[in-house]
């Protein structure tokens, strides 16, 4: 449930929501559909809806990439330059 608080209270980060996501197809979803109409992209996957209301849109898969010992680092390198994630770069850093 989200109350309306009027003027008075307004939306920052410290109200977010992350959306987990299984392929491309999804994350293309509910990003495009996040920064329609009055949205914005952020980096590293965080956008703002039209109310200014933050959202994450990560890969499910993000946490295995980055925990790889071998390519860990390079993943983290890779998504730090993203507005909205892409996974195939992701597996191929």
């Amino acid at each position: 449930m989200g109350l309306n608080g009027g003027d008075l209270f307004k939306f920052n980060e410290a109200v977010s929501f992350v959306i987990s996501c299984e392929d491309q197809e999804e994350i293309d979803y509910y990003w495009n559909n996040l920064i329609a109409n009055g949205g914005s992209e952020g980096n590293c996957g965080w956008c703002k809806d039209k109310y200014g209301l933050s959202w994450q849109v990560v890969p499910a898969i993000l946490g295995e990439l980055m925990s790889n010992p071998d390519k860990g680092q390079r993943v983290i390198q890779a998504f730090l330059k993203m507005k909205k994630f892409d996974i195939e770069i992701l597996k191929n850093a």
